[in-house]
């Protein structure tokens, strides 16, 4: 079973809202996850009020190999969750 940290989108028609889930790679963008980690609401203006975070459930799931997608990758990194790797030396 292989596990994707992803975005879900629970707002209403011009409201986004989204909460940052554990699910396996297959299921659907809203279909069925397995944890709730997390909220982003990009409205909020102040941005401590974008993203909420489970961070020891988020560190519980990256342990096991779970792979985020892009945009909960960036943040991730954001939080601190996710140290960047360096992208290999190339020759020449």
């Amino acid at each position: 079973m292989a596990v994707k940290l992803r975005l879900t989108r629970m707002g209403g028609k011009h409201q986004p809202y989204f909460r940052i889930v554990a699910a396996e790679r297959l299921s659907k963008r809203d279909g069925k996850s397995l944890e709730i980690l997390g909220s982003y609401d990009p409205r909020q203006e102040n941005e401590e009020d974008k993203v909420k975070l489970k961070e020891d459930r988020i560190k519980y799931w990256l342990s096991q190999g779970a792979l985020p997608s892009e945009t909960v990758g960036v943040l991730l990194k954001k939080a601190g969750l996710l140290e960047e790797k360096k992208a290999p030396a190339t020759k020449g």
